[in-house]
């Protein structure tokens, strides 16, 4: 059962990323100016994966960290740390074990947010939600820009109309293990999604050695880009057109990290099993950039597998 009266007991999963200490923080330190309420962090697995240099680098930091300043139990494996939490931080910020590892922990019935991206395979994440279903388990997956302060205060501009397209653009470094908009890309297709919503049936992708351009048609006639940058400017933002005029997005509009916004998404969601972000739109996210992926080396328009 989840605790809904005092803190809930949280587990990680992937100790190869930053969100995994960031997360800590937040929730141990009362202190902190952007404390987030409901849960610790009692137990970790660290995992990484040896192929991928990001991850390989950073999970012994992030690992004595959170045993040495947070006081967190390492365990040994996944399992072991569904049995002793209540809800799970799957981290690993490699997405080609989130599959394997959300099997491990499924049948402990324990809600669980993967972080971005989900998968980096159409079929592994239909897979994860197919066992989610299965098994009656909440999941959750976003990436942090999808909340940051700056974006959701551009989503009650009502004033101005229904939003008929928005253009997103941000860094785009490329991962082998993590092919194309998989990587860091997946951030602005997030911030698409948060303005366009579902929908896409069509994407086209040009992309040069320093900039990617992705251009998504959605089924109701809107069109939605995508700008990816490896040189130049490398902050995220976004013009979102409006059927009465477009305004541009400040991400940087508030002094909270994104990380700090997206765990006031997910300590509701673990309190109460509802995530704010369906995984329908996850499912179609993966799909889209899948698509992109597939434009990106052929130039060709490609259509979202169903």
């Amino acid at each position: 059962m989840m605790k809904t009266d005092s803190k809930m007991r949280l587990g990680i999963i992937g100790l190869d990323t930053s969100h995994a200490a960031a997360f800590t923080e937040l929730l141990s330190q009362e202190s902190h100016p952007y404390h987030v309420q409901g849960g610790i962090v009692t137990a970790a697995y660290p995992g990484g994966s040896g192929d991928f240099e990001l991850s390989r680098s950073r999970v012994q930091g992030f690992t004595d960290e959170l045993r040495q300043k947070y006081g967190v139990q390492i365990a040994d494996s996944p399992e072991e740390v569904a049995r002793q939490c209540d809800a799970i931080l799957l981290e690993s910020v490699d997405g080609r074990v989130h599959l394997e590892q959300f099997r491990r922990i499924v049948g402990y019935g324990k809600p669980v947010f993967i972080d971005k991206p989900f998968t980096v395979d159409a079929a592994e994440a239909a897979e994860i939600i197919r066992l989610a279903e299965e098994s009656a388990v909440p999941v959750m997956s976003s990436s942090a820009l999808r909340f940051a302060e700056g974006v959701r205060q551009s989503l009650t501009a009502g004033e101005l109309g229904q939003i008929i397209g928005a253009d997103c653009y941000g860094p785009m470094e490329l991962q082998p293990t993590q092919p194309g908009l998989f990587w860091y890309g997946i951030h602005s297709v997030e911030m698409l999604y948060t303005f366009m919503g579902p929908g896409c049936s069509e994407v086209t992708a040009a992309m040069t050695e320093h900039h990617d351009v992705v251009t998504g048609t959605w089924k109701d006639g809107r069109i939605g880009t995508i700008r990816g940058n490896r040189c130049g400017n490398m902050t995220f933002g976004a013009m979102v057109h409006r059927e009465q005029g477009s305004r541009p997005v400040d991400v940087y509009a508030h002094d909270k990290p994104y990380y700090a916004s997206l765990l006031e998404q997910i300590m509701p969601f673990f309190h109460k099993g509802v995530s704010p972000v369906t995984l329908d739109e996850t499912w179609e996210i993966i799909r889209f950039i899948e698509a992109a992926n597939e434009s990106r080396l052929s130039g060709k328009p490609v259509r979202l597998r169903s």
